[in-house]
């Protein structure tokens, strides 16, 4: 047995996270084994306890998978590499897992209505490098979201984009309209000539004019991706824009979050070109083998959307309008267009988005003492001050004032609270919880138990096969 060796400090990491860090990370360090299996046990015990059956989550990443999708997913399947096509593997004894495979795909085509699928992909930010990879060479312009409409780091510099040595362009958007300010984008394309325009990201609460977006595209050779990582599950029950039917070369996801599905990502296009090369980038490029519990899990996820997804996704949109009109009855300010197709409407999806320095509780000694030192009171310190009260959150940001290193909006999601069964009657109270804390500055841990015991009476999950 090797001797445990001690922790080194890391000096790119904020001095006061890697104080917290070192302590319990020396420990582990230096344990035995089997007090480390112990530990493991009751930490993996505790999370499930605490985050599945004690807390409301509207964090927007995030949803609870179907049973028998968790069990494929923890298979003996997946220690199991499977190199090449279905039928065609550089390892024997995958005749089953094959089907698994050729199934998945199929699944997927059926749920979008798309020609090829690409399932072999570990998480929607390699998706979007899948779709870099496929469309652009390094040194090529390309178009997305800025940050301050929800455009996702992989979009950019520090991201995938950056790492792929792409030249990264901002979308012109509207702040008022919430969407692409097209006119400044044709303008934008033909003068700089990019390979892809990007639409989409971390939070949609309209459909964007993605035809539109294409005759831009083509007048330059242009390809059009829409990154629709936590809006896959809407589209799939139809609830929301269908980027391919409307004109997107390729379309990125996560197979979470709406989806339900188990963590990894995939790409879908209609062009016969774009699947050859994803088909490439796949194997013999960057995936190589890929958790075959993973696909069989992807399958049940859309097994799921097949039968429950139209009832699911609308279910989804409906509860985000009422929390959204409730935390506005409760005096929480929701963010939403104020010109435009869209003008005073909360949401079109599963998000809702509420002005962090606008809160009134944001100003309280309670706010400012859960926010890191240099740092404003912004959508991460706003879920940080709810947390206490098992009301799980996350930032994000909008086109508004800035703060100071945070996102200046919270980003609230119904995607999981919908499977398991609440309802846009339910979402008074619920706002009224949030304003609680967020408005009347309340005590959040004085909620906890008020939170836990109400989340006690959604036991059974909706909208998912054999419940």
């Amino acid at each position: 047995m090797t001797e445990p060796a001690s922790y080194r400090p890391r000096a790119w990491v904020p001095a006061d996270l890697e104080a917290a860090i070192a302590p319990y990370a020396e420990r582990c360090a230096a344990a035995a084994p089997d007090a480390l299996q112990a530990e493991l046990d009751a930490e993996l015990a505790a999370h499930e306890r605490w985050v599945d059956h004690e807390c409301i989550s509207l964090i927007a990443g995030t949803n609870v998978m179907n049973p028998a999708a968790a069990r494929y997913l923890a298979h003996t399947i997946g220690s199991r590499p499977s190199l090449g096509w279905p039928g065609d593997k550089y390892e024997t004894g995958l005749a089953h897992a094959e089907r698994i495979e050729v199934m998945t795909t199929e699944l997927l085509k059926r749920v979008f209505g798309c020609a090829y699928a690409e399932h072999r992909v570990p998480s929607g930010s390699i998706a979007n490098l899948y779709a870099y990879l496929a469309t652009c060479a390094p040194g090529d312009a390309v178009v997305a979201f800025p940050p301050a409409f929800a455009g996702h780091v992989t979009h950019h510099e520090p991201g995938a984009a950056g790492l792929y040595r792409l030249r990264v362009l901002e979308m012109p958007m509207s702040a008022a309209t919430m969407s692409i300010d097209l006119d400044a984008l044709r303008a934008l394309v033909r003068r700089e000539r990019p390979k892809l325009l990007i639409v989409g990201g971390s939070m949609c609460l309209y459909a964007y004019p993605v035809r539109e977006v294409r005759t831009i595209a083509d007048e330059v050779g242009a390809a059009v991706m829409y990154d629709a990582a936590h809006m896959s599950g809407l589209i799939a029950g139809g609830a929301f824009q269908r980027p391919l039917a409307e004109g997107a070369h390729l379309m990125t996801a996560s197979t979470y979050k709406s989806f339900g599905g188990p963590p990894s990502g995939m790409v879908l296009t209609d062009d016969p070109a774009i699947a050859a090369r994803l088909d490439a980038i796949a194997h013999p490029g960057l995936t190589a083998n890929f958790d075959l519990g993973r696909t069989a899990a992807l399958a049940a996820a859309c097994l799921d959307l097949i039968e429950h997804g139209a009832a699911y996704a609308h279910a989804c949109v409906a509860v985000a309008r009422a929390l959204a009109a409730g935390l506005r009855d409760a005096g929480v300010p929701v963010f939403c267009a104020s010109a435009g197709a869209n003008a005073g409407r909360d949401t079109d999806s599963q998000f809702v988005a509420v002005p962090a320095a606008a809160l009134p509780a944001a100003s309280t000694p309670r706010a400012r003492a859960v926010v890191r030192a240099g740092r404003g009171f912004g959508g991460t310190a706003a879920s940080r001050l709810i947390e206490p009260a098992n009301l799980l959150t996350t930032g994000i940001e909008i086109p508004a004032a800035p703060v100071a290193g945070d996102q200046n909006a919270v980003r609230l999601g119904t995607q999981e609270i919908v499977r398991w069964g609440f309802e846009p009657r339910h979402m008074p109270r619920l706002a009224a919880m949030l304003a609680r804390v967020w408005v009347h500055g309340e005590d959040p841990a004085a909620l906890r138990d008020e939170t836990v015991a109400w989340r006690r009476e959604f036991t059974l999950l909706r909208h998912v096969r054999g419940t």
